[in-house]
């Protein structure tokens, strides 16, 4: 069988993908992760670096984003399932828009985040086949997805 991928988007601040990445790996999953630049500094400076650089930050943001935003839209078509990761700490735009690409496309999403989120994030729920509270419950929706087995 050809590997499911999977595209993990959202928060960056905690170790959630690699508790997914992980977990697939223990289970011998046939899952082939992407997921965007993660480190801030390369994702935030990727414009800069590669078009050259801006004197005004809006610039500066606005080539990253764009760069940025080929490499997660390229990511995303690819993919079979896409996770979204929404964390407490700090809003994830980027995340809620990876979601809405996603849905527009008719990819299967898989939202990732806390119990106290469920109401600001609702219209996202909706639009996702499955709402997760942690890393392992994907793990196992990705098992019983290639295995139809609990």
């Amino acid at each position: 069988m050809t590997a499911l991928e999977v595209y993990l988007s959202g928060e960056i601040h905690t170790d959630w993908r690699e508790k997914i990445q992980s977990g697939a790996a223990d289970l011998n999953l046939s899952v082939k992760f992407h997921s965007p630049v993660t480190n801030h500094d390369s994702s935030d400076d990727c414009g800069v670096v590669i078009l050259g650089q801006e004197e005004s930050p809006f610039w500066k943001d606005h080539k990253g984003a764009k760069l940025n935003a080929i490499r997660t839209r390229t990511l995303i078509e690819k993919s079979d399932l896409v996770i979204v990761r929404f964390g407490d700490q700090y809003k994830q735009w980027n995340a809620a828009f990876d979601a809405g690409y996603a849905a527009a496309l008719g990819k299967a999403i898989v939202v990732l985040h806390d119990p106290n989120l469920t109401h600001p994030l609702k219209e996202v729920d909706a639009a996702a086949l499955a709402v997760a509270e942690t890393p392992e419950q994907v793990v196992k929706i990705l098992a019983y997805v290639l295995s139809g087995r609990l």
